[in-house]
């Protein structure tokens, strides 16, 4: 499950977890306005100006709380994933990565890179390593990458590795260095 939507379900989950809280806490208030069983009833202006204002700033200062501890956790849930190797490469745009020689980059399961400047081989464990778009065709383990073609890595454990001193690839979609 990916981060954002791990952060949406727990952002309900609180959401859900300070109604309840308010529910109880009115209740609670409810029945200790209540007074005991030799004296049952209340006015409704008692409840009204005295009750019912506690009960309200209790349960705002609680959902302030639970706020702020939400904000907390994503904004350092936030920094974690921007901090990652190829994080925020996702999107439509393509990152120029510079690799010098044995240096490999791990791609993610729709990975696409283009070899741009200097030469670098696929390596992967099983058949069709990489699907070279350019031509429609696939290459295989031990192959040398062919600059300006697009390939796309449809499964995972792909790794491109830079041949050349200086290596540079445009890459668009998660990966790592090694």
């Amino acid at each position: 499950m990916r981060k954002d939507q791990t952060m949406k379900k727990r952002t309900w989950s609180l959401r859900v977890g300070a109604l309840c809280l308010m529910a109880v806490c009115l209740a609670g208030g409810v029945l200790a306005a209540a007074g005991d069983a030799s004296d049952p009833l209340i006015t409704l202006s008692y409840l009204n100006t005295t009750v019912t204002p506690g009960i309200i700033k209790e349960v705002e200062t609680k959902a302030e709380a639970l706020q702020n501890e939400l904000k907390t956790q994503f904004d350092t849930a936030l920094n974690e994933y921007k901090s990652q190797p190829g994080a925020g490469a996702s999107g439509a745009a393509y990152t120029v990565v510079t690799l010098t020689s044995g240096q490999a980059l791990s791609l993610d399961v729709g990975c696409e890179v283009m070899l741009r400047v200097g030469t670098a081989k696929v390596n992967a464990a099983t058949a069709t390593a990489l699907i070279d778009t350019t031509t429609g065709g696939s290459i295989e383990h031990g192959a040398s990458l062919t600059q300006n073609h697009l390939y796309l890595a449809t499964i995972s454990e792909r790794t491109v590795e830079a041949t050349a001193a200086t290596v540079k690839l445009m890459v668009r979609g998660a990966y790592t260095i090694h």
